[in-house]
């Protein structure tokens, strides 16, 4: 299990987070089902964090990707099997856990493989608005120092990213765009603190070097064109399954430097297809490297994800706390 490969300063910081939550917990009105305002159904994006909270599981996130080499080692290919779970405490208020198992293939040495740092998120929906099928949220991602395995990159120290997340709908447009209506544009907009500011390295000869952790801007969205929703809310273009219930994207998923050393933006562009039903959605999208930094070449990734909410809606869906 992925707990009993955690060392216990990693079960600290879930307890830590657990109780923080409950600390902060207050009741508020009703919201929507997760990924709904209005007529609008988001879709739970892969690249792109969710502008809703809602109860979900992801199992599992495959990915794999090249990289080149440079001053810091050689030429890599890298799997990662990743887990994330959501959950909400009230209709408004929910947490999530994530953790990434990653496999490194250099083109010289041995195969490295080992747990990425943990992650843990609390996120607040403070706006749905239906007619206009928007949605806003406000949240801070943790991830976790110290909780991963060194050999594959994980971090001795934490980064703590407030951010804000939106939704927004294009169903209010007028009838002569009313084939855009089924657009849709998601993302989110946050700044990432580093505990650490440098980190001294000793290489094999004995030499030593500082490496600066910089704060980041980190700046996601994701574009998408729902054939459900143009199906019912626009015309039926009798497009039968499973193309039906598609719903092709474009996500953006990028990081800047602000200080300490700065350097350009990495981040890669992901064009793909989702496919909702009732109950799961699975998601497979190209991975386009936006420049050498960011990788080598297009890689891909899948996922498996489960509507909790709606698997099970009298028990592990339900909000924790009733309104």
């Amino acid at each position: 299990m992925i707990v009993h490969a955690l060392p216990p300063r990693a079960l600290e910081a879930l307890v830590v987070t657990g109780i923080t939550v409950l600390v902060i917990l207050s009741c508020s009105s009703t919201a929507a089902a997760h990924g709904f305002a209005g007529k609008r159904f988001f879709p739970a994006t892969v690249a792109t964090e969710d502008p809703f909270v809602a109860d979900e599981l992801s199992l599992p996130t495959v990915s794999w990707r090249r990289f080149g080499a440079s001053e810091e080692g050689p030429a890599v290919r890298e799997t990662d099997f990743a887990v994330d779970m959501s959950k909400r405490i009230t209709d408004r208020l929910g947490i999530g856990f994530g953790a990434t198992y990653k496999v490194l293939r250099p083109g010289e040495g041995d195969r490295q493989s080992g747990f990425d740092n943990l992650e843990a998120s609390v996120k607040y929906q403070f706006f749905t608005d239906a007619g206009h099928e928007a949605i806003v949220s406000a949240g801070v991602d943790w991830d976790i120092g110290g909780s991963g395995t060194r050999r594959v990159g994980a971090e001795p120290f934490s980064t703590i990213t407030p951010a804000v997340f939106f939704g927004k709908g294009f169903g209010d447009l007028s009838e002569d765009m009313r084939y855009w209506r089924p657009l849709a544009l998601t993302g989110s907009l946050g700044v990432g603190f580093p505990t650490r500011s440098a980190t001294r390295l000793v290489d094999d000869e004995g030499e030593e070097s500082v490496e600066r952790h910089p704060h980041t801007l980190e700046w996601n969205f994701a574009l998408e064109y729902s054939i459900p929703y143009l199906q019912s809310f626009v015309k039926d273009m009798g497009i039968g399954a499973p193309f039906d219930r598609m719903i092709p994207v474009v996500e953006f998923a990028m990081s800047t430097p602000l200080d300490r050393g700065r350097g350009g933006t990495t981040g890669t562009i992901n064009p793909g297809v989702l496919w909702a039903g009732t109950y799961a959605q699975v998601s497979l999208e190209a991975v386009i490297p936006v420049n050498d930094r960011s990788g080598k070449g297009v890689g891909w990734l899948a996922q498996l994800h489960f509507f909790l909410d709606d698997l099970f809606p009298h028990s592990l869906g339900r909000p924790l706390v009733s309104p």
